[in-house]
């Protein structure tokens, strides 16, 4: 039992510390914001990751494209991994490096916005979509651990949860993506 009570105040004291992260709190806000504007903007929101990270992208996009608390119109939101088909091609033919640049280069346009999930921010095929995407002028949100990694030099906004702990960091980003999808949600489609 105690081992149970010492992960769930884990968990909690990382919420805690997000909770006094006033900085952190505030680029939540930015990137739903940024959110809106490309939605509103006949744009989409692109979602990438790799593993836990790859299944919480598509959980965000799903709440999007689908729906959250509210029966409304659908919004463009999509995870760039779910085409099994196009993921092991790109794989085996060029790098695994490359699967989430290369569906950029084909699904990406100006306004568009990519949102990268890395527990260590270092996961090269998410750096090099970043950096595709800036090149074609999608804006970056990654959501990482404390550090950022590499992917803060190419984000737009960096939300990097205070910890080092992939399970505890995972947990957050899917807190924090909801409070995006709720805020995205009522921004576009208000009472």
């Amino acid at each position: 039992m105690s081992f149970v009570l010492n992960k769930i105040k884990e968990s909690i004291a990382v919420k805690q510390a997000l909770l006094e992260n006033d900085a952190l709190l505030k680029q939540i806000e930015v990137a739903a914001e940024i959110c809106i504007t490309c939605l509103k903007n006949g744009g989409k929101v692109l979602f990438c990751g790799n593993g836990g990270s790859a299944a919480d992208a598509q959980h965000l996009a799903a709440e999007l494209s689908g729906r959250f608390y509210k029966d409304r119109e659908p919004l463009f939101a999509e995870a760039l991994h779910v085409n099994t088909s196009y993921l092991t091609a790109v794989a085996n033919d060029y790098s695994y490096d490359e699967i989430f640049s290369r569906m950029i280069m084909s699904k990406g346009r100006k306004g568009d916005v990519l949102i990268g999930l890395s527990t260590s921010g270092n996961s090269k095929n998410i750096v090099l979509a970043f950096d595709e995407a800036h090149k074609r002028g999608l804006l970056n949100i990654a959501l990482t651990g404390k550090t950022g990694g590499k992917m803060k030099t190419e984000a737009d906004v960096l939300l990097n949860v205070p910890s080092t702990d992939t399970p505890r960091i995972q947990e957050s980003h899917i807190l924090i993506g909801h409070i995006i999808c709720e805020i995205v949600e009522n921004g576009i489609f208000p009472e």
